[in-house]
């Protein structure tokens, strides 16, 4: 399969176009919204908005982005973008990482060379990795996708073709969170054969929507509030994924519009997932979240980023074997105490060849952007047992 090496580059039309329509905002009213109960607050998104016309640079991210290697390829006619960076060490292992929604391949990006390059990153050659980190078909620059039904074990498949096929390795391990970590819950599942091991920073059932929920009793004493937690999410966080597994395409018109509708549907979620306080700088700096919705602008992404939440449930998973542990490939689990979704550990254990469950003392959603040094740390000493 053709591989071409990929430079991002968004068109100054684009950027221009942007902050015209970013100026001609229609903004509703917003009141008694100070703790965002009712979603986005108007006043955060209005200063963020503003450093987005004034300040925001994209042309530094841009450089940064092409410092890395980048490319290109197809696989069943989905155009894929990803990193591809060779590990420096005596002998590094494959490593696919995988990015969820509302994120793109960037928010990889701080853990990217630490991984590669231990040695300049206080750590030790030997736990070096080559590491590929794809945009998820239809997000960023995996795109435009017009192929339907692609969803997250689809996309595992793509995975093995894609480190296996395309870039030729044999056995590879991958790690994951948010839909990252699904699909890398599907590889160590169905594909553990050609896995060195599995890494998740969120653990989850894979049937999605079949899956019965672990009841209060199921949580052991030192995992007070994970159940709470759980079940406020599903009863009052999920609402955008109703929409987006029934009718994405409606509100893609919409955000594919108003840049500024679009930054106020991603940054209540940066917000509520994240390990910030209600204070959303405290864990992503104003250039960080508008990177974020660059991407998704320039790309015209949302709409396919969305569609994945759809495709996901009228294409429901099935398992591809009936023996247990359901992922049998090596496990590791990294547990950030303010994650939207927290399983016990009795039920871990169960479910996955279970060789490391790590407890984090701080962290969100967003592990890789949120705690990337401990993160770093955790794959180091998760792999290094199994090289």
């Amino acid at each position: 399969m053709k591989i071409e090496p990929f430079k991002v580059h968004i068109p100054d039309e684009t950027l221009d176009d942007l902050r015209a329509r970013l100026k001609r905002t229609r903004w509703p009213r917003d009141y008694a919204n100070d703790d965002w109960r009712y979603g986005t607050n108007l006043e955060y998104l209005r200063e963020l908005v503003q450093y987005w016309i004034d300040r925001y640079d994209w042309r530094a991210v841009e450089r940064q982005i092409n410092s890395f290697s980048n490319f290109k390829t197809e696989i069943e006619g989905v155009p894929i973008h990803f990193i591809h960076e060779k590990g420096k060490g005596p002998k590094p292992i494959p490593l696919i990482v995988t990015h969820g929604w509302p994120w793109t391949f960037w928010d990889i990006n701080k853990v990217i060379r630490p991984l590669t390059d231990p040695a300049s990153h206080g750590g030790d050659p030997a736990d070096a990795f080559d590491v590929v980190v794809p945009s998820l078909p239809g997000y960023g620059f995996s795109t435009p996708l017009t192929t339907p039904g692609i969803n997250y074990w689809r996309t595992a498949d793509m995975w093995v073709t894609l480190m296996q096929d395309v870039l030729g390795y044999g056995k590879f391990a991958a790690q994951g969170g948010d839909w990252g970590s699904i699909i890398t819950h599907q590889l160590g599942h169905k594909h553990a054969d050609k896995l060195i091991g599995v890494h998740m920073n969120m653990a989850i059932d894979l049937n999605l929507w079949g899956a019965k929920f672990p009841g209060p009793d199921q949580y052991g004493p030192d995992e007070k509030g994970f159940f709470e937690r759980s079940l406020a999410f599903f009863q009052e966080g999920s609402g955008y994924s109703a929409i987006q597994t029934t009718r994405p395409q409606t509100i893609a018109y919409a955000l594919n519009d108003s840049p500024a509708g679009l930054c106020a549907w991603i940054l209540e979620k940066r917000c509520a997932w994240s390990d910030c306080d209600g204070k959303v700088e405290k864990r992503f700096t104003k250039d960080e979240l508008l990177t974020t919705m660059t991407i998704y602008w320039a790309t015209e992404s949302y709409g396919t980023s969305a569609r994945f939440y759809y495709e996901a449930v009228h294409n429901l998973w099935k398992p591809s074997h009936d023996r247990h542990p359901t992922i049998e490939a090596p496990t590791g689990i990294a547990v950030l105490p303010k994650e939207v979704v927290l399983m016990p550990r009795k039920w871990a254990d169960g479910y996955y060849n279970l060789k490391r469950w790590t407890r984090f003392e701080r962290g969100g959603h967003f592990a890789h952007m949120e705690e990337p040094e401990a993160l770093v740390e955790d794959i180091r000493a998760f792999f290094r047992p199994l090289r």
